[in-house]
């Protein structure tokens, strides 16, 4: 009997440990930032990456001595970006909290503006474009609760539709990940 008592407790131990951590198999949320708003879904793929998908507005303020008064802008996002979150069990193991998928990551951001509408003060137009972005940022919960906050940043590629409004030929740029989010997980 107490060959199966310590058999049983050496195999319940092994199992309880043997759990891997892991990011949550799929969260919703809402952010905003001092330049946008957007609704996104983490869907887990492996223990440590998940599929971000997204849908919002970002917008742009600009003014000038070129232009007439001040600008503002709202136009529409999708990205797409795999993330590596790549310290959650060092954050459990320390004790820190890791649900809603706290923790650091990298991730390649993958956003397309389309030319679908513009919420603007002035008659502007926008191009389409596509961006990809190599980004490091990192994901916290705000006081243990469903608000949470978010930074990253990231230096890529950009490539611009100039074609198609008219112009002779596309161009490629630098592009820039910058963000400071706060949201609600759902």
């Amino acid at each position: 009997m107490k060959k199966i008592s310590l058999i049983t407790f050496l195999f319940s131990f092994i199992y309880i440990n043997a759990q891997e951590t892991s990011v949550e198999k799929s969260i919703f949320s809402v952010q905003t930032g001092f330049l946008g708003i957007w609704i996104n879904n983490e869907s887990k793929l492996t223990n440590n990456f998940a599929l971000r998908s997204e849908i919002g507005l970002d917008s742009g303020i600009w003014g000038g001595d070129l232009y007439d008064g001040t600008a503002f802008l709202l136009t529409p996002v999708l990205t797409i970006e795999p993330r590596y979150y790549y310290n959650l069990d060092k954050r459990k193991n320390n004790g820190k909290n890791i649900s809603k998928n706290n923790g650091n990551f990298i991730s390649l951001k993958t956003s397309y503006h389309p030319d679908w509408f513009i919420i603007s003060n002035k008659d502007v137009n926008i191009i389409s474009d596509i961006s990809f972005i190599p980004t490091w940022g990192i994901k916290r919960n705000i006081i243990s609760t469903n608000f949470n906050y978010e930074l990253g940043f990231g230096i890529g590629y950009q490539y611009i539709f100039y074609k198609s409004d008219g112009y002779s030929k596309n161009e490629s740029d630098v592009g820039v990940n910058l963000h400071l989010r706060v949201g609600y997980t759902f």
